[in-house]
């Protein structure tokens, strides 16, 4: 029998299509070689539950979600009118969002999700590829249960520390990028450009002094960015 080369997957495509049939089954999949422990994250999330259980979360919520950068990002101080919640864990790569989902994702049922990983993905060494493919797994795993959620995808951002990096997480944002196009449901907030100088490197004046973390400037020009975007999809009458 002849195939098309358009039939033919790729290993890591086969493992997405994998663990989308595990996880549709009710079955968590075995972590690849190159995870790190998500068990690192344990009590983490465990502080988010406990806080859950003594506050009143807001329905259909605007939900962020990721690594430090949403951690650290005062989202209730930026979106004071929205509904927003903050999950974001330091350190994360993608897949560590995906083994929590349902403890800090689905349990909202979002109206929609702003997410950013995949920064210490590539930094652990995860290729671009791979960064596309477990973003495949978040957005499938989301819309089996929440079809109409829209995910709002924020590109790795270009900084001072993991400059020598950024070709392979500009190709990851690129890949992204491709793949949002092909869903209403899907889109990419581009921050990473204007984050960038007339000589194409990272302006300083938006990292702390790490170079890799957002201070309050680098927080300023992201929410000038992603809240008109924001409220524009979600057709909300907000200022």
């Amino acid at each position: 029998m002849n195939m098309s080369s358009s039939a033919v997957f790729s290993p890591a495509r086969l493992c997405v299509l994998l663990t989308v049939i595990l996880l549709a089954a009710g079955i968590q999949p075995l972590r690849a070689q190159d995870d790190p422990d998500p068990g690192r994250f344990a009590e983490e999330i465990a502080d988010f539950e406990a806080w859950d259980m003594k506050n009143v979360t807001p329905e259909r919520p605007i939900l962020f979600v990721g690594s430090s950068s949403i951690r650290i990002w005062l989202t209730g101080t930026y979106f004071p009118d929205l509904p927003v919640i903050n999950r974001g864990f330091g350190g994360s790569h993608i897949s560590d969002v995906n083994f929590y989902l349902e403890r800090i994702v689905l349990k909202y049922a979002p109206r929609a999700i702003v997410f950013y990983a995949g920064d210490n993905d590539i930094a652990g060494g995860k290729s671009p590829e791979r960064v596309l493919d477990d973003y495949k797994v978040f957005v499938s795993r989301v819309h089996a249960l929440l079809p109409k959620t829209k995910i709002f995808f924020i590109p790795i951002k270009p900084s001072l520390l993991r400059w020598d990096m950024w070709p392979q997480m500009m190709k990851a944002n690129a890949m992204v990028a491709t793949y949002s196009e092909a869903s209403p449901y899907l889109y990419y907030i581009d921050i990473a450009t204007p984050m960038l100088g007339t000589d194409g490197t990272p302006r300083p004046e938006f990292f702390r002094e790490d170079g890799l973390h957002l201070n309050r400037e680098g927080y300023d020009l992201w929410t000038q960015i992603v809240r008109p975007q924001l409220l524009s999809a979600l057709a909300l009458d907000l200022p």
